[in-house]
């Protein structure tokens, strides 16, 4: 015992004088299995969450991940996020059309063109609000024949289609002005007339004649130049010089995508805790999974886990323009109804733990599963169905336990702020609800 005593004080003496703190092996109080899944269990960073929406996530991940006496491996529960504005801020498949316009990058003859930009679009006027700088009504038909004839000027003379004018110097064109103007006001009037379901699949169709390799290797291009342009309303009138059919025409967009670390991070966390994370989105399904499965993003989501809208392919694996066939619409009653086909099956029939959303056509899933615990709203201030969930996750501030939650971001910078309240883009002031 003496003897112990002697070199237990000669380590101590020597680790003094290194300036090294000793160690000692500490007794075992877990297999060594159970300590290194412990270890693997991840908790959700703070980073900008609101406090109460934060505290409620994590607490849902408690109690029914792994750590939870209830959990089963063989029926995982599982968690689904929209992607457009919620996952990201922004919308990817809306930021790949702009691109497209902006670097030309179809591969559609004029023909093929002309017949995409009507296709499935009731004929006749816009509804009221979608008028020419004079106040006139516009109807597809004029809209339609002033594009094509700008189309038909853009394909014989950039060279990347079968002219000889490089892409800086066709887009200084009052042709290409006047095109990409129309182009984006007829998906804002077709989405604002007619809704998403002929809104959504329309802008799609423009994607034909490529393959998916073709279509991500855009997708990638437009993902990137977005996140690395400012966050800022653009306006484009048309060229009075080209009035056309339809008139002189504006249309306002905001510009830029930015990613959303602490969405991230919650995929990983949930994953971590033995919680599989899905992606159900009203975009394009080959073009989400770029972001979605590309490690440099950091969402890392596995692509069968990713699901949104899809239009047929040929032998060759061409983009067809047909939406494909006994395949769901991905947006309102479309999303719980894939979500029950192809995602609960897996787990044992039950519906989503965890459902994320930011907008009207994210409400039905958020509210047509039992099963579900937290519906977590990005807050973008908005009206309709998404408006009145809004309100309960106000109202639920108030509980213990609250199943509707919300959460603020500054849409001038794209990043989340530490509130349930958001600040618009061109505003300083946080808004919890929208202003009447």
């Amino acid at each position: 015992m003496k003897k112990t005593k002697v070199i237990l004080s000669a380590v101590l003496s020597l680790s003094l004088m290194l300036g090294v703190a000793p160690t000692f092996a500490a007794p075992q109080t877990q297999a060594p299995a159970a300590q290194s899944a412990q270890k693997q269990l991840q908790v959700l960073d703070q980073g900008k969450w609101a406090e109460k929406t934060h505290d409620a996530v994590q607490k849902m991940i408690d109690q029914y991940g792994v750590k939870s006496p209830n959990y089963k491996a063989d029926k995982k529960p599982y968690a689904v996020f929209d992607w457009d504005n919620t996952s990201i801020m922004h919308d990817t498949q809306e930021a790949l059309f702009i691109y497209q316009i902006n670097h030309l990058a179809f591969k559609l003859t004029p023909e093929e063109f002309a017949k995409v930009l009507v296709m499935n679009v009731p004929k006749g006027p816009f509804a009221a609000e979608y008028k020419t700088e004079d106040g006139k009504a516009i109807t597809l038909e004029n809209v339609a024949a002033d594009i094509n004839s700008d189309y038909k000027f853009l394909y014989e003379n950039y060279k990347g289609f079968k002219g000889k004018k490089s892409l800086e110097e066709v887009t200084q064109t009052d042709k290409f002005i006047d095109f990409r103007t129309k182009m984006y006001f007829l998906y804002e009037a077709i989405n604002g007339s007619h809704g998403s379901d002929v809104g959504y699949p329309w802008v799609l169709y423009f994607l034909i004649n490529m393959s998916v390799d073709e279509i991500q290797t855009l997708a990638e291009a437009s993902n990137d130049y977005g996140l690395g342009d400012s966050i800022r309303k653009i306006n484009y009138t048309s060229p009075k010089s080209l009035s056309g059919k339809s008139g002189v025409i504006s249309v306002t967009y905001t510009s830029g995508l930015r990613l959303s670390p602490e969405i991230a991070n919650l995929m990983n966390t949930l994953r971590s805790n033995g919680i599989d994370v899905y992606v159900v989105s009203a975009s394009m399904e080959e073009v989400v999974e770029v972001f979605a499965t590309n490690p440099k993003y950091g969402y890392n989501i596995p692509k069968e886990n990713v699901i949104g809208m899809q239009l047929e392919k040929d032998a060759k694996g061409i983009v067809q323009p047909v939406y494909k066939k006994d395949w769901f619409q991905t947006v309102y009653d479309g999303k719980p109804e894939v979500i029950k086909a192809e995602i609960a099956k897996k787990h044992g029939g039950n519906g989503p733990v965890l459902v994320a959303g930011d907008s009207n056509g994210d409400y039905e899933m958020m509210t047509q599963f039992p099963d579900t615990k937290i519906v977590l709203i990005l807050n973008r201030l908005k009206g309709g169905t998404i408006g009145e969930a809004s309100k309960l996750a106000v109202e639920d501030m108030k509980k213990q336990d609250p199943k509707f939650v919300l959460q603020g971001r500054d849409e001038n910078t794209g990043m989340w702020i530490p509130t349930e309240s958001t600040i618009k883009v061109g505003s300083t002031k946080a808004e919890l609800l929208p202003s009447k």
